[in-house]
Parts: structure tokens; sequence; C-alpha cells
């Protein structure tokens, strides 16, 4: 058994998402969800579904004398970044992160949400889509692990596009941790 934790910073719908993926699993348990704010819909979320709830400030997670101990305190052997918008460091090539768009493209500092979506139909894509990628000590450039597409039209505005991207996260993103797991989150 695998033992995730997952790092929130907002909603919590990939998160949400993932626990109740998961919630009868065999190979993989969410064991741990850590913000860096307290109040937010993800952390309510996470607790409605049984999953215990951290809350690092900002300034201790990039400390490992405090992230390491606590991934330790629950048995952490893979940490999944969804929606979390702060930098962290690298944790042992077993950390991914979830970004709304097709990497390289529209990647990098200030490039998450609404931004990425805006900045998507402002240069006239005719597609976009979501990237799941290894966390490396620099914004959005790790290794690309999957990518998934869809179709936008040019009437769509951002909103339209995100809506788009987000039902390939909410179908893709489990399966990806998923197939991780199934090979021991191994792939490099």
């Amino acid at each position: 058994m695998i033992n995730l934790a997952i790092f929130v910073s907002g909603g919590g719908s990939n998160c949400e998402n993932i626990i109740r993926y998961f919630k009868d699993s065999d190979k993989v348990n969410v064991a741990l969800v850590v913000a860096n704010k307290t109040g937010i819909p993800a952390l309510e979320k996470a607790e409605r579904l049984g999953v215990p709830t951290r809350v690092l400030p900002k300034a201790d997670l990039n400390r490992e004398d405090v992230v390491l101990p606590l991934m330790k305190e629950y048995s952490i052997d893979f940490i999944v970044l969804a929606g979390f918008l702060l930098v962290i460091h690298e944790y042992d090539h077993r950390m991914i992160n979830l970004h709304p768009a097709l990497l390289p493209k529209f990647g990098g500092m200030g490039m998450y949400g609404h931004h990425v979506h805006e900045a998507v139909k402002a240069a006239g894509e005719t597609e976009t889509g979501m990237t799941v990628h290894w966390v490396s000590g620099k914004v959005d450039s790790g290794g690309i692990i999957a990518q998934f597409r869809t179709p936008i039209s040019p009437d769509d505005t951002p909103d339209d596009i995100a809506a788009k991207e987000h039902a390939l996260e909410m179908e893709h993103f489990p399966q990806v941790i998923e197939a991780l797991a199934d090979n021991a989150l191994i792939i490099n």
C-alpha cells in the first residue's frame, strides 16, 4: 500500500476526487492532506471524507526539518500537488504536479488557474489540456508523465476553456496516480 499526501491551496475538487477514487483501493491510501492556509474548502472536504489534515505556514513548506518529519509521521511514500500554488522542493522524485495546460506551453511563474486559460485564449490555441509532471527545482519544468488534450473553438471563453480542461483533470488525474502506483512510483 502506498501512502499518499495531497498538498492543496484552495477549493479541493481534485483533492476530493482523488480521495473518493482511492477510497476502497488496496494500492493507494490517501493518508494526509496538507494546506498552506486554514479555512479553505479543500481541508473541509478532506476532513468530511475522513482524511487527516495539517496546515503548514508558507515559511515551513521548504524546510526539510518540518516537512520530512511530518511525511514520516504519516508514512508518506508520495506527494501529489493538486491546486497547490506554492513552490516546494522536490521530494526525492516522488512528487507530481498537475498543470492546467499542455506544457511546455503556458507554464512557469504566474501561470496558474485562470491566468493559464486566459493565455490559451489570447494565443488562439485550437486545443488545450492538462499535464501531469514530476516536480523539479524549477516551476513546471519537471519531466512530463502524461498529457491529455481537448479541442477548443474560437468561440470558447476562458471559462469554457477552464471547464473543458477541468473535465480532463477529474477523469485522468487519479488514473495517472494509479498507474504510477502500479509501477511502484519509479517512472522517470
